[in-house]
């Protein structure tokens, strides 16, 4: 299994820190072939225009197509706004692979970063959760299971393969839901 980093802009090293840590091989993602060869892959945070603007022609297309063949992926805070159907104030999102709509920096403005314990389905109630200028999802298709809730907004979610969280679960030393996700990869056979 190897599981890639997409390594546009954002929390990349931490991300592959945190694989690494529970033995997962994982490969830095910058191009469509670098894709090749992979069990999944996470969409860090960051900043989702920038990345958006810096994938190569084609790139996004690729990953859409990627993830409506069941590849899994997990996207946290501008990864889940990548990987979101709809973004409010825009007028479609990136690459669309589930059924969310979220809002951009919900959580408030840099200076309003904060952490807390979450009760994470399937995980634990004890998850802590780092949120910095995090998107919440707003609405969710039926096929969207909630994961997680913070102060009454949607804040982790599933939909088949794709998973997507506000938060930045590689910011702290608690690998539960990077192992949540090994698992996901596991059980796709990819």
């Amino acid at each position: 299994m190897i599981i890639g980093v997409l390594a546009l802009q954002g929390a990349v090293r931490e991300h592959v820190i945190s694989l690494r840590a529970l033995d997962v091989e994982t490969r830095i993602v910058k191009r469509k072939s670098d894709l090749e060869g992979l069990s999944g892959l996470i969409l860090p945070g960051g900043e989702s225009t920038a990345m958006s603007l810096l994938a190569e022609d084609g790139f996004t297309e690729r990953l859409k197509a990627l993830a409506d063949a069941g590849f899994p992926m997990f996207g946290t805070c501008a990864g889940m706004i990548l990987l979101s159907e709809a973004v409010e104030g825009r007028p479609t999102g990136h690459i669309r692979a589930i059924d969310i709509t979220v809002a951009r920096n919900a959580s408030g403005r840099q200076v309003d970063s904060f952490e807390t314990l979450l009760d994470v389905e399937g995980i634990g109630s004890d998850v802590p959760a780092v949120f910095i200028r995090a998107p919440y999802i707003v609405t969710h298709g039926s096929g969207v299971r909630p994961m997680a809730v913070h102060n009454g907004s949607v804040v982790m979610a599933r939909q088949d393969t794709i998973l997507v969280a506000s938060f930045h679960p590689e910011l702290t030393d608690d690998r539960r839901i990077h192992e949540y996700f090994i698992e996901m990869v596991k059980e796709t056979g990819t």
